[in-house]
């Protein structure tokens, strides 16, 4: 579950330390945090969400903490956190875990940040716990440091990229007429495990009409020939980095008006994917695809932002999306998915994991992005 090869280069004490810098710069005396992206960013602790306290206490001046319930404490150790030299403090069935992880804290907090996904009932744990303390949320301290990726994080995001392109590169064994969406989805996601990847996030199969719904849910739809199918594909390795890659499929010859705005789609990301460079601003990127896009007649048809943050989860910021002036800076790994969706008959998506770098973008995902026709 944590491989020693990626571990030992993505999970340090140096993410502590900034994280204690932003906190200070936002005002926050301490960061608590719970199982999920933050915690696992934090120390590499991949913790179980349970009903039982588990978090990090982070105060800004003072020593990290991190709490878990007595009988999970091997488990923390066991993982990165065990090797940050950080103490792993277990609480018993019997004690309080909000009072036992409010006296770690200093006295005469006046704000601590807590994680976003913190469970409503935590929370409320911790205002009993930390009477007169205000809560705020840490997404906007702990989100600043995850969106700009380290080279070892930008590395974990390649092997994950490599991964699911050896998943697309082998849809030709699943891809037939006659098979259903949920038939299909279910070897796409045996593969997904057996090229690499720890978990399956999610497997869109949407051929012909369902191909017009982004999400579309794999059904027992039955495919036929001749039908454009959308497959947008996603999981985590190991190292807790995330893989999502969106390509376009046809068995035989795809319908005519298909094919004319795929090759517009076609055009628009790949303008959008080598227009990544630091400066540009999130809307500007968006901006490109959207405007080609509309140009050709299908700018309505185009109903989602173009792309998300990714790394630790498969939506994180930055988002890129109209009405965002952020601009892109080296170190941002963002997904680039534009898409057009005719309701009723058809749709498509092309989509990369793209980095911003010192002096422009890579993509990490490099299987063919033109339309895949199949026998």
């Amino acid at each position: 579950m944590y491989p020693e090869l990626v571990t030992d280069a993505l999970f340090s004490t140096d993410r502590l330390e900034r994280a204690r810098k932003a906190a200070a710069d936002a005002g926050l005396d301490a960061l608590i945090v719970t199982p999920g992206a933050d915690l696992r960013y934090l120390t590499g602790y991949d913790a179980l969400p349970l009903e039982r306290l588990t978090c990090l206490v982070l105060p800004v001046q003072g020593e990290a903490v991190l709490i878990a319930p007595q009988l999970e404490v091997p488990a923390a150790q066991v993982s990165p956190a065990g090797s940050l030299g950080i103490e792993i403090a277990g609480w018993a069935e019997t004690q309080n875990p909000y009072a036992f992880a409010a006296a770690r804290l200093p006295r005469g907090l006046g704000a601590v940040g807590v994680d976003n996904h913190m469970w409503a009932e935590k929370l409320m744990g911790f205002r009993d716990a930390l009477p007169g303390v205000r809560q705020e949320l840490a997404g906007p301290v702990l989100g600043g440091l995850r969106m700009r990726k380290t080279p070892e994080e930008v590395e974990a995001l390649r092997r994950a990229g490599d991964a699911i392109d050896r998943v697309h590169s082998r849809m030709g064994e699943w891809l037939r007429a006659g098979r259903t969406e949920r038939e299909v989805a279910r070897d796409i996601a045996d593969a997904i495990l057996a090229e690499g990847h720890d978990r399956v996030d999610f497997v869109i199969v949407a051929s012909g009409p369902n191909g017009a719904s982004p999400h579309a849910e794999a059904s027992e739809r039955v495919i036929e020939r001749g039908e454009p199918v959308v497959v947008d594909i996603g999981g985590t390795m190991p190292d807790g980095y995330c893989s999502d890659s969106t390509r376009n499929y046809v068995l035989g010859d795809p319908p005519a008006e298909y094919a004319a705005y795929h090759a517009v789609l076609l055009l628009a990301q790949r303008a959008q994917t080598e227009a990544v460079r630091p400066g540009i601003t999130a809307e500007q990127l968006d901006a490109i695809g959207r405007d080609i896009i509309t140009e050709a007649g299908y700018g309505e048809y185009f109903v989602h932002r173009t792309g998300h943050g990714i790394g630790l989860e498969t939506h994180e910021e930055p988002y890129i999306v109209s009405g965002s002036a952020r601009p892109l800076e080296p170190g941002m790994a963002f997904s680039v998915e534009p898409g057009i969706y005719l309701p009723g008959r058809h749709g498509a998506r092309i989509e990369d994991i793209c980095v911003c770098t010192q002096d422009g973008g890579i993509r990490l995902n490099l299987t063919s992005r033109e339309l895949g026709v199949l026998s």
